[in-house]
């Protein structure tokens, strides 16, 4: 008997032989750098599907590190963790934490679309209940492996993005940004939330809410991804989405700082500037060679083309109706990562003891592509900077999250510096968190 899974990839197959895929004949490495390489759009009854099931580790086995660097499990056992934040003491926080459930109602939506979206969260790991909570790992004696793992806030909804300041820890759920206090060497939080402001939530096509701060603690950023692929559902869903919103936690205040980035995810402000730098998911569907997925600088009041385009000033013909005055206005970003490698994690090397190569520039967590052939991304990649700019291409950092089957041991999403300068990546699918260090 067929699994649903094995079912859906034959239709899948089956209608690729007919003629209505697309096979990627771009190289690559086109779609990567300051000016990629965009062919025209491939356009098919459904969407390319190319899913990676998700497995786990075997025992004993791990990511593969670039020469020079070695890796351990720093944690294990965890509930799909996927993002990060390092404390001043050295502790970690990691958000465990899945999909919140749909609103009643959108449950049942169906499409080839939403059918092959459905096997894909599946597949991917993405389709498990969230943990809801916030867990402390400590390394209390330095060797590299966290010896404590211990619950450290609960009860919350979806959480993401966290970040400190002064004494108070804030934390992005998937429906708002609240804020507990924080005391330096707590294992534990029991005070409860207080809410600083309501976030977008609904559909949850994309629900993550990643978060900064800038240097004095005086205004924080959320990224909130857009509730659709190119705004199917119509603008009025897309109110305050697909965009970075800039809040002031002492009055709650809040604007939108940038927008048209369809799924902002993580961002860092560039160590020792007031430059807000992002990686975004670009849309699907339009074939394995576009769009590609980016890192960018954060212009205030930039906007950066979507739904309406891609890539500056690339229209998306898809969209109704077309807006000229909008396409006119966008930002063409500053680096492609490549087509559908879905970068989630971003971390620059503020402190990195890994060596001279990774010195400058900014690590990057690659989540991996359902929506292109071949596959793309799964892995953690580095971007050299000088100047303030990306200067080269991507060095792969750590790899072998694919099995020789193709099948999905991990994917990397939060990276982080740790205070010994390693490099920690949440692994949410392995539900791990892997140690990058230098040496072998």
């Amino acid at each position: 008997m067929h699994s649903p899974r094995s079912a859906l990839a034959s239709l899948a197959a089956a209608l690729l032989v007919a003629g209505c895929g697309h096979t990627a004949e771009l190289a690559f490495e086109e779609s990567v750098g300051p000016q990629p390489r965009l062919p025209d759009p491939t356009r098919s009854p459904i969407p390319t599907v190319e899913i990676a099931e998700a497995t786990g580790w075997p025992p004993g086995a791990a990511p593969v590190a670039a020469e020079g660097l070695r890796v351990n499990a720093f944690a294990t056992g965890l509930d799909h963790p996927r993002w990060l934040l390092v404390l001043p003491n050295g502790d970690v926080l990691v958000a465990e934490s899945a999909a919140p459930p749909k609103p009643e109602g959108l449950k049942g939506e169906g499409g080839l679309r939403a059918m092959f979206m459905r096997l894909f969260m599946k597949e991917a790991g993405s389709a498990v209940p969230s943990e809801n909570r916030i867990t402390l790992l400590r390394d209390a004696d330095g060797d590299g492996i966290a010896e404590l793992k211990t619950p450290f806030l609960t009860r919350l909804n979806s959480p993401f993005g966290m970040a400190l300041v002064g004494d108070t820890l804030y934390v992005a759920n998937a429906d708002a940004l609240v804020a507990f206090p924080y005391t330096a060497g707590a294992t534990r939080i029991d005070a409860p939330a207080r809410t600083i402001v309501g976030l977008p939530a609904g559909r949850n096509h994309h629900w993550t809410k990643s978060l900064t701060a800038n240097a004095d603690g005086s205004r924080l950023y959320v990224g909130v991804g857009s509730n659709s692929n190119i705004a199917e559902h119509g603008m009025a869903e897309e109110e305050g989405r697909a965009a970075i919103w800039e809040i002031d936690p002492a009055t709650a205040s809040h604007r939108v700082f940038a927008s048209g980035l369809r799924n902002p995810v993580g961002l860092e402000f560039l160590p020792g500037t007031d430059q807000l730098w992002v990686v975004v998911n670009e849309r699907d569907e339009l074939g394995s060679d576009l769009v590609p997925d980016y890192l960018t600088r954060v212009q205030p009041d930039g906007f950066y083309g979507w739904p309406w385009s891609y890539w500056g000033q690339h229209v998306d013909s898809r969209v109704e109706p077309p807006r000229p005055d909008m396409v006119a206005r966008a930002i063409s970003p500053d680096f492609a990562l490549g087509n559908h490698v879905a970068p989630l994690g971003l971390a620059f090397s503020r402190g990195a003891r890994l060596g001279p190569a990774f010195a400058s520039g900014a690590f990057i967590g690659l989540h991996g592509s359902w929506n292109r052939r071949p596959r793309s991304g799964y892995k953690v990649v580095f971007v050299p900077f000088v100047g303030g700019r990306p200067s080269g291409m991507p060095v792969d950092v750590l790899t072998g999250f694919l099995s020789d089957e193709g099948e999905a041991m991990g994917r990397p999403v939060g990276v982080q510096i740790a205070r010994d300068g390693s490099l920690l990546v949440a692994d949410d699918v392995g539900d791990s968190v892997w140690r990058v260090s230098a040496g072998r």
